[in-house]
């Protein structure tokens, strides 16, 4: 698996960076999430016809030494510095997204449920806050399955959250991960990753369609591969009435990092050459086509924009409207 490496251009930018590193730490504030009766759990908007509810299963918290591994952590830290994040937690949240269009109602991916992070699994009852029942589910999307997006397929008796779903998910993907032994096959490290994933995958009850790039679920939703972070990731893309919306999964998992220097991996990805060629893809079609994006990482509710300037790209987060919520 090969690592990049910068190139002259982003050493000289980057570097422009290492001052910031003698200076004080920058004063932040710590904005917590509204308290009752508001409520961060879920948060609804339209594209075209379609209905959007991004619902939060909560967060995770990860050390920032797995961000940009292909450049110097000097590099790394000027970079959070500068954009006033931690430079040693990595707090990334987890915005879960369900399409409603006509009698459909997609769901994807399912979070991890109580079986990953403490600070995450609060997908139920975000959706009971949301006025969604899970019976009312009729399909599933798995983007990747990392524990955070697919771990919490099961409830505490095994049995799927969404009994009355289609689940889908990239064949790709799938047959990566039922490899016959994987998990004596890949590092130490990555053996709970494959064990979660498979027991995720062979739930009792689930039914999986595997899909290839250009599945429609719906009218005006398909399905594109998106590989790099795991060799079979797809992502999502919502048209409807002249309006879309590409649901990126982990395909970028930092709201200014994967934009500003899209050239820096991470270290759950596992191809970085597919990583990146598949970030500036997806980075080009969204700033040329005026497409909306929402991440699953992004600071919630990660609905935005990506703006194209001389050839660097930045994320531009979608204006909140308290009115007309649909």
């Amino acid at each position: 698996m090969t690592l990049l490496k910068p190139t002259r251009r982003q050493l000289l930018e980057t570097a422009c960076l290492t001052p910031l590193l003698a200076l004080p730490a920058m004063a932040s504030a710590k904005i917590l999430a509204p308290s009752t009766p508001q409520s961060a759990a879920f948060h609804r908007f339209r594209v075209g016809k379609a209905k959007i509810t991004v619902v939060s299963d909560g967060n995770l918290n990860l050390p920032t030494t797995g961000l940009g591994v292909n450049v110097s952590r000097k590099d790394v830290q000027g970079f959070l510095k500068a954009h006033a994040l931690s430079t040693t937690d990595n707090y990334s949240h987890t915005n879960l997204t369900l399409i409603e269009l006509d009698d459909m109602k997609l769901l994807i991916d399912v979070g991890s449920g109580d079986r990953f992070q403490s600070s995450a699994g609060r997908l139920l009852d975000n959706l009971d806050a949301a006025g969604i029942d899970p019976d009312d589910i009729t399909h599933v999307f798995i983007t990747h399955a990392h524990p955070d997006h697919i771990w919490g397929i099961r409830d505490d008796f095994d049995e799927p959250l969404f009994p009355e779903a289609e689940y889908i998910i990239g064949s790709t993907e799938y047959d990566w991960w039922m490899q016959d032994d994987l998990a004596n096959t890949v590092e130490k490290s990555m053996q709970q990753f494959v064990v979660g994933a498979v027991n995720s995958l062979t739930a009792e009850g689930l039914e999986w369609t595997v899909a290839n790039d250009g599945h429609e679920i719906a009218s005006g939703i398909r399905v594109i591969d998106t590989p790099g972070h795991t060799l079979g990731h797809m992502s999502l893309i919502i048209e409807s009435d002249g309006q879309s919306l590409m649901v990126l999964g982990d395909s970028m998992t930092h709201a200014y990092m994967s934009f500003e220097q899209p050239a820096w991996v991470n270290g759950f990805d596992m191809d970085p050459d597919k990583t990146v060629s598949t970030r500036l893809r997806l980075l080009d079609m969204a700033a040329t086509d005026g497409m909306a994006v929402l991440g699953y990482h992004f600071p919630f509710p990660g609905v935005g924009h990506v703006m194209k300037n001389a050839g660097e790209y930045r994320f531009l987060p979608a204006m909140w409207r308290w009115q007309d919520a649909g």
